[in-house]
C-alpha cells in the first residue's frame, strides 16, 4: 500500500525538475495526479512519463499567476479524478540580478509567478475543501534565498521569504477547517539551479547522488499525506538524504529604558550592546555561510 492511495494530488510546475520528481513520487505512492506547466511540450512528455508508470496523470496548461489557471487546476482534479486532496504550489521563475541593475520587469515577473501564483492556488483549492468540508494538505516552496538571504537575487529571495510568511499564515487561518499548511526549503540540480550542485557524475559511479531532485519528493509526499495532518505551520529544508527544520524569527536580545521614552542620542550608544547581547555582528555577514549544506562541503 501507498502513502496516497486513493488521493488526488495537485503540483505545480511539475513538467520537470523537483514539480516532476515530486509528482512521480506522488504517484507512485498510490495518488492520482494532477501537474500543471508553462509549457505544453514539457508538459506532454511528463504525461507520457508518468502514464508510462502506470500512474493517472492529468494536465493543465498555463501560467499559475493567472487566476483562470488556478481554478483549472482544481477544475481539472474534481471533473477529471472526482477530488482533490493536496496541493504543492512548485513553480518558479528566476532572473537573476542585484539590484541597482534589476528592472522592475524582472521583479514583478518573479513575485508575481512566486506569491502570486501560490495565493492563486491556495485559495482555490482551500475554498474548495471549506466549501464541501474536507481536510487538506497545502505543501509551498521557499527557498535559502529567502530565509537567509542571498547575493544577486533580492527578487527571488523577497517572493520565496513571502512564501514562508504566506504559508504560516494560511496554516493559522486555515486551521479551523482541518486544512494544514507547509513549506519546503528544497536545495536540489535543476534548471534553474544548473551548475550550482555539480554534475551527475557520483550516480554513475553508483555513490549517492545528494543534489539529486528525486531526493526532495518524499518528504513532498508525507507532507501531502494523512501521516501529517497534525504537522503545519513550519518549514523544513530537504535535501539530498537530510530533512531538517527551520526556526522561524525569534527575538535573541532587548534592552530596556526604565519606563522612559528613548532619547536617540542614549540609544545610540547602546545600539553595540544590543547586538552583543544577541550574538549579532553589527556588519553584514554573507548570510548564505549559515546554510547547513553546500556543494563545497559535499564535494
Amino acid at each position: 500500500m501507498g502513502l496516497l492511495d486513493d488521493k488526488v494530488v495537485a503540483v505545480t510546475g511539475a513538467g520537470q525538475g523537483l514539480g516532476f520528481e515530486e509528482a512521480l513520487e506522488i504517484g507512485r505512492q498510490g495518488a492520482a495526479v494532477v501537474i500543471n506547466e508553462y509549457d505544453p511540450v514539457t508538459g506532454e512528455r511528463a504525461i507520457a512519463e508518468l502514464t508510462s508508470q502506470g500512474i493517472s496523470a492529468a494536465l493543465v496548461v498555463g501560467d499559475v499567476s493567472a487566476e483562470d489557471t488556478a481554478k483549472a487546476i482544481v477544475a481539472e482534479a474534481i471533473s477529471e479524478f472526482g477530488r482533490l486532496d493536496a496541493l504543492v504550489n512548485n513553480a518558479g521563475t528566476l532572473r537573476d540580478r542585484t539590484l541597482i541593475k534589476m528592472t522592475a520587469e524582472e521583479w514583478d515577473t518573479v513575485v508575481r509567478v512566486h506569491l502570486r501564483g501560490h495565493f492563486l492556488t491556495t485559495r482555490e483549492a482551500a475554498s474548495h475543501w471549506k466549501s464541501i468540508g474536507q481536510p487538506g494538505h497545502l505543501v509551498h516552496t521557499t527557498s535559502t534565498a529567502g530565509l537567509l538571504g542571498n547575493f544577486g537575487q533580492a527578487n527571488y529571495g523577497a517572493a520565496k521569504a513571502g512564501i514562508a510568511a504566506f504559508s504560516t499564515i494560511a496554516a493559522f487561518e486555515l486551521a479551523k477547517f482541518n486544512i494544514n499548511s507547509n513549506a519546503i526549503s528544497p536545495a536540489a540540480r535543476t534548471q534553474m539551479t544548473l551548475g550550482a550542485y555539480g554534475d551527475v557524475s557520483s550516480a554513475a559511479d553508483g555513490r549517492f547522488d545528494f543534489w539529486n531532485p528525486a531526493n526532495v519528493a518524499p518528504l513532498v509526499a508525507v507532507l501531502c499525506s494523512d501521516e501529517a495532518a497534525h504537522i503545519s505551520g513550519k518549514v523544513f529544508g530537504v535535501q539530498g538524504d537530510s530533512v531538517e527544520i527551520y526556526q522561524p524569527w525569534t527575538s535573541a536580545a532587548f534592552i530596556q529604558n526604565g519606563d522612559e521614552r528613548w532619547d536617540p542620542r542614549v540609544l545610540a550608544s547602546r545600539m553595540d550592546e544590543l547586538l552583543e547581547a544577541g550574538g549579532v555582528a553589527p556588519e553584514i555577514t554573507n548570510p548564505m555561510r549559515r546554510i547547513r549544506f553546500s556543494m563545497t562541503q559535499r564535494a
